[in-house]
């Protein structure tokens, strides 16, 4: 992992009339890694990233993404980073290839929808429509249309909500595959477990502030030595591992 920062917050502001939903925090995004913002909802975690993304505007602070300034230089920060769209986003009418068609063109963009496809392991899908694919194959979709702009960095909200544990292991994979090219990625995840396999550190945040960044194994190790226990001993394995072992990890429209 490079150790310069590619994003960098700085006494971050965010202000609604008299509520504060993002009150002075300053983080840091290496370059190459995964980085998580975890906590509560309404703890400022979507906040924070749509102003990083430019997509909403900061009471005050510093924010930069690659170098580039949110208040100066937005429309060279869009063509650096992908930002995964909702559902909403999709026209019904239009098959997943002419979906990729038509967001590289939003984009300016010319690729192969096919290779695209193949990135997310939805080439025999080619010709389906959005609303009929399962809901992990949905969000592998939506994952491919970040990537269509070849970004610097990718903003993953949540992307493994409401999916079996096949589809929440297979796309960890998918995730961990386009980190290996060299790809930062921010994700906002309410599963532990998600954050502990797939971030390299992770910042908790809570009432607008950030209450801790460092590795997860650094704040596991730290919280063990303070004194904490589990209630119940861990087994060498957990249900989930059972589910995934009797049903198999291959690619299914489960």
């Amino acid at each position: 992992m490079a150790n310069s920062p590619i994003i960098k917050v700085e006494n971050l502001v965010k202000q609604y009339g008299n509520f504060t939903a993002v009150n002075d925090i300053s983080f840091e995004v290496f370059e190459g890694e995964i980085f998580g913002l975890l906590g509560p909802n309404g703890a400022g975690k979507t906040t924070t990233l749509e102003i990083i993304e430019t997509l909403r505007d900061k009471t005050s602070g510093q924010v930069t993404v690659d170098g580039f300034s949110v208040d100066r230089e937005a429309s060279k920060i869009k063509q650096r980073i992908g930002v995964q769209l909702q559902a909403a986003g999709y026209y019904p009418n239009l098959n997943l290839t002419e979906l990729l068609v038509l967001f590289s063109g939003l984009y300016g963009v010319k690729i192969d929808p096919l290779e695209m496809l193949d990135k997310v392991s939805l080439r025999d899908k080619q010709k389906a429509k959005f609303k009929e694919l399962s809901g992990g194959q949905k969000q592998r979709f939506s994952i491919a249309t970040t990537l269509i702009n070849n970004p610097r960095i990718i903003f993953l909200d949540e992307p493994t909500t409401g999916l079996d544990p096949q589809a929440r292991r297979n796309l960890w994979e998918l995730i961990q595959n386009i980190r290996s090219t060299g790809t930062t990625i921010v994700i906002t995840t309410h599963y532990m477990d998600e954050a502990e396999i797939l971030c390299d550190r992770v910042a908790f945040v809570d009432g607008g502030r950030i209450i801790g960044i460092d590795t997860p194994d650094h704040f596991i190790d730290e919280l063990v030595a303070s004194g904490f226990e589990r209630p119940k001993q861990m087994k060498q394995a957990n249900l989930e591992d059972v589910f995934i072992a009797k049903t198999g990890k291959e690619l299914r429209a489960g």
